[in-house]
């Protein structure tokens, strides 16, 4: 019988960049002309998160847990919405051991917003500040989001069964 009291689940998400959207990542709203386009405030880090401790304790998606044509999720903040699968996640006997998390994109620099991020994602998520990975990388001007159209994550969590 396989040791099911350690899980790793990975969680991505992209969304477009557009005029007349702030622009947040983890909960914290990052200055830029422009933000990310999606059903509730676009968080696509906090997003991608959802996805990664769902998929490691095989609760579902973001999807079926917050449809995008529920028209409750519209302008939703995506931290309430995280609060509300930390909640599945310890119903089920799940804690979670680390989070390691890449942002893809070409403007802005995040570097001095990591802090604040990983601040915000320890206190919704209930673990320590040095349990959470916030790095960023280019496209180096490919594609999409190399030429500033779009921001995409990935995210990996460790859980463990209590």
């Amino acid at each position: 019988m396989p040791n099911n009291s350690l899980r790793i689940g990975t969680g991505f998400d992209i969304h477009r960049l557009v005029k007349g959207k702030r622009l947040i990542l983890g909960g914290v709203h990052i200055p830029h002309d422009l933000g990310l386009h999606g059903t509730s405030d676009g968080d696509a880090l906090i997003h991608a998160l959802i996805d990664a401790l769902l998929g490691a304790t095989c609760l579902g998606d973001i999807g079926k847990s917050f449809p995008v044509d529920d028209p409750k999720y519209e302008n939703a903040d995506s931290t309430k919405l995280l609060a509300q699968v930390i909640e599945q996640v310890k119903k089920e006997n799940w804690s979670i051991i680390n989070i390691d998390s890449v942002v893809v994109c070409e403007q802005p620099r995040l570097s001095p917003w990591y802090s604040q991020m990983r601040d915000n994602l320890a206190q919704i998520l209930e673990i320590p500040k040095d349990t959470i990975s916030i790095k960023a990388k280019t496209c180096e001007k490919l594609g999409d989001i190399g030429s500033g159209a779009a921001i995409a994550v990935q995210v990996v969590a460790l859980m463990e069964r209590v």
